[in-house]
């Protein structure tokens, strides 16, 4: 358990949903993570910045079942966990948006947002012949977009590639959030779009937490972190320089401890 002091003075004691502790991978005499510890509280984003080569894509794969750590422990929910592959961390409630979305641009909206997990019909048609419930999977997707409050997926029929940046990242937080029971992990989310474009993923990402999901942000945008970011944990040479808050440290402060030229 982990306590935080209230503006009142008294003591709130919150139960992470993910904890790690003393994380350490190696690839070969490399060190990508040398003993990283890190808490995810319900309802907050938690950003995760550091220089390259700082151990963030590391610490992700880790957390998400890509890279399995050489020691330490992963915590779920209060329960130790031991993922060897993505799927124990989606079976786990962890869903992962990666920089290059892995979006399918053939298939249409509702059919991203169920790829990999397709639903068939009930009877013989679906358990002999296993025809795919098209019709419910799309009445599904606009259900979802509409309580995420994505509103600019009207039609779940069109295809992926004739949608925008933003559009096809707003699918890929769409599905993770509709999948993601306990956590969705975001990197990048923004690298490769315009201002407005951004702005509706950041957005998305603040509609995540007011529904209580935590999300971690990925991020080198250091004014999209400090604009949604709750807590901002700072990686550097494999370690956790530092966990920061936007109102305890600002902007220049983060890069000057994520370059090693001050500390917390």
């Amino acid at each position: 358990m982990t306590s935080t002091e209230l503006e009142s003075g008294t003591t709130e004691t919150r139960q992470p949903i993910l904890k790690a502790r003393n994380l350490v991978k190696t690839f070969g005499k490399v060190v990508g993570l040398d003993g990283v510890s890190l808490d995810l509280y319900p309802g907050e984003v938690l950003a995760i910045i550091g220089d390259n080569g700082a151990g963030k894509s590391t610490l992700i794969k880790c957390l998400t079942g890509a890279e399995v750590p050489d020691s330490g422990e992963l915590h779920v929910s209060g329960k130790q966990v031991h993922f060897k592959r993505p799927q124990d961390a989606r079976a786990h409630g962890i869903e992962t948006v990666y920089q290059n979305l892995a979006v399918s641009p053939a298939l249409d909206v509702a059919s991203n947002l169920f790829l990999g997990r397709e639903e068939r019909l009930q009877g013989p048609l679906g358990k002999v012949f296993r025809v795919l419930d098209t019709k419910g999977m799309r009445r599904k997707a606009k259900e979802e977009l509409t309580r995420l409050g994505i509103s600019t997926l009207q039609d779940v029929t069109v295809p992926v590639e004739n949608l925008s940046g933003g559009q096809r990242q707003a699918v890929a937080v769409a599905r993770a959030a509709a999948f993601g029971s306990k956590v969705v992990v975001l990197d990048e989310p923004t690298a490769a779009l315009g201002v407005r474009e951004s702005n509706q993923v950041l957005q998305l990402v603040r509609d995540l937490r007011d529904r209580g999901l935590p999300v971690i942000l990925i991020s080198h945008n250091m004014p999209h972190v400090f604009d949604v970011a709750d807590r901002i944990h700072i990686q550097r040479l494999g370690k956790c320089a530092a966990t920061i808050t936007p109102t305890s440290h600002s902007m220049t402060d983060a890069v000057a401890i994520m370059t090693g030229a001050a500390t917390a």
